[in-house]
């Protein structure tokens, strides 16, 4: 007779053969059958303050490892953790959801039983508009295929995936697990080769070629390959936002971010007076777009996806991105790294000014010239990210921030994901004080886990980003103080900081504790913003605006 296992037990033998050590979640009676055999199992359980603390960690886990998983219970769980999900499949995230619901037997007996919203499925069918698989676990029988087919659909296609477990079903024998089986991708011979000759022709021919990475090279994990086709090509390379940190960012080809009138201009002269742009790997979304200041030319754009290859007006299908990186490495002239690229901003020394209030800018030129290859950078929205898009992070995947799907909220509960499965590394975490609001208290859940990031709390009393598009008195809120969250919660160190000088001291004693996390909490002014971020407010200001003026 084959092996035989239970349902819950293959779905745990999978997450560890797939590399998952951590399933984060909160707990709830429909899922407490499958808890308890996670306990036992060798996956370690992280439990977090609410659902959607255990999705953005889940996600921030999956951006570093490559798979992440989350655990929650029928509904009110279910929905907390939505939003969570939906950026994981917006930002291409691998991620598994893992859902208890009603006993299969008691759904006969009862028609109201508490959680449920309208009928059985409709946890499930919303989960299937945020994922590229969502299975129930009615069958035993079926379990094991269910299981497989959805895992392989979240790694082949790097978006979160949903499994329900009734909680009957969590027991219940079904077929041991087979050696698990990944067959990548092929690409088709011929479309590969057509296109790679087509894309060669317009490289060949370009006098000031430029390649722009998105997030993509990290999530297929391709940043190795990209650095082959960068040193074998001598072609600058410049990232999105999201795509940030997908190469060393001390590598002599390496740019800088673009993001149209958004960022640095000597990046964006350099890309948009580029005579062939080579775009690997890209979502063109507005934020990476600059709200549309970006200024592309299709004819002389080669955009390659996951998805397809587009090459002037040509668009070829069935050809994976690592395929044609790779033709392009084999089919290109090996040159030096002599194309004309820009010259990076020159790296001054920072130097304190005592007396000066902080600043956005002052804050970032300070941690730039503090970060080193023991940090990965983890930032919210608004300012928090626009500011830290400039940082120099030294190694790949190491800058986290949702800058499509732009939930506020991400920072805190991404920095226990990314710390959990990267202890070596230190967090250096940007969050603003709206943010901050409604994930903070996921510091308890570090504080458990003995972890010690770096938070830097950008307090400008209130949400800046919608100051700047349209200024009313509900942007401003409550005034926290931030830096005392360690008195609340028994462990860790804060400081508050006005002056450049009381930051660089904060600063300085974060550093040296090590011992748990650190908050600093930087007084700003409500106004004081990075030049991107203005330019952001101001774009999306003139789009309320009008929609106002038409209705």
């Amino acid at each position: 007779m084959p092996p035989r296992t239970t349902v819950g037990d293959y779905l745990i033998r999978r997450l560890e053969e797939l590399g998952v050590k951590h399933v984060f979640g909160v707990p709830g009676d429909y899922v407490l059958g499958f808890y308890d055999q996670l306990v036992a199992s060798p996956l370690e359980v992280v439990g977090t303050c609410t659902e959607i603390g255990a999705g953005f960690a889940g996600d921030a886990y999956a951006r570093v490892n490559g798979l992440g998983a989350v655990c929650i219970t029928y509904c009110v769980g279910g929905f907390n953790a939505l939003n969570a999900v939906a950026g994981a499949y917006a930002e291409k995230s691998p991620l598994i959801l893992i859902s208890g619901a009603p006993g299969l037997g008691e759904r006969e007996r009862s028609p109201f039983l508490h959680h449920k919203v309208r009928d059985y499925n409709t946890q499930r069918m919303i989960y299937e508009r945020v994922t590229v698989a969502a299975v129930a676990l009615e069958n035993a029988e079926d379990a094991p295929e269910q299981i497989d087919f959805a895992l392989d659909a979240c790694i082949r296609q790097k978006r979160p995936v949903y499994i329900e477990i009734p909680r009957d079903m969590a027991m219940v024998p079904c077929a041991a697990p087979k050696p698990w089986k990944f067959d990548r991708a092929k690409s088709d011979t011929q479309t590969l080769k057509e296109a790679v000759a087509e894309a060669v022709e317009m490289l060949r021919k370009a006098k000031r070629p430029v390649i722009l990475g998105g997030v993509e090279i990290h999530r297929f994990g391709l940043q190795n390959l990209l650095v082959r086709l960068v040193d074998h090509t001598g072609i600058p390379v410049a990232s999105t936002l999201l795509g940030k940190s997908m190469i060393e960012e001390d590598h002599p080809g390496y740019i800088g971010v673009y993001a149209g009138a958004m960022g640095r201009d000597d990046v964006r002269r350099t890309v948009e007076r580029a005579d062939c742009l080579v775009i690997l790997g890209a979502f063109l979304t507005d934020i990476d777009l600059g709200i549309f200041t970006a200024k592309l030319d299709p004819a002389k754009t080669i955009h390659a996806s996951a998805e397809r290859i587009g090459i002037k007006r040509h668009v070829y299908e069935g050809i994976q991105l690592r395929d044609f990186i790779d033709g392009l490495v084999d089919a290109l002239p090996k040159r030096n790294a002599s194309r004309a690229k820009p010259k990076p901003p020159k790296r001054v020394e920072f130097k304190t000014k005592p007396r000066n209030t902080m600043t956005v800018r002052r804050l970032f030129e300070r941690i730039d010239s503090m970060l080193s290859d023991d940090h990965i950078v983890i930032c919210d929205v608004g300012d928090s990210l626009f500011g830290a898009s400039d940082l120099t992070v030294r190694s790949h995947t190491e800058f986290l921030g949702p800058s499509y799907y732009a939930s506020m909220g991400f920072a805190i509960p991404a920095a226990l994901g990314a710390h959990v499965n990267k202890r070596k590394l230190r967090p250096i975490v940007f969050v603003g004080d709206g943010a901050f609001q409604m994930t903070g208290q996921e510091l308890a859940t570090i504080v458990r886990h003995k972890l010690n990031p770096i938070v830097i709390v950008l307090n400008n009393k209130g949400y800046s980003t919608e100051r700047f598009i349209d200024d009313g008195p509900y942007n401003d809120i409550l005034n926290w103080q931030y830096h005392r969250m360690p008195e609340l919660l028994g462990a860790g160190w804060g400081a508050e900081a006005r002056t450049e000088a009381e930051f660089d001291a904060a600063l300085a004693q974060a550093n040296e504790n090590d011992e748990g996390f650190s908050i600093i909490n930087v007084h700003l002014d409500p106004y004081d913003s990075s030049r991107a971020m203005e330019r952001l407010g101001r774009s999306l200001g003139k789009r309320v605006k009008k929609s106002k003026t038409k209705s």
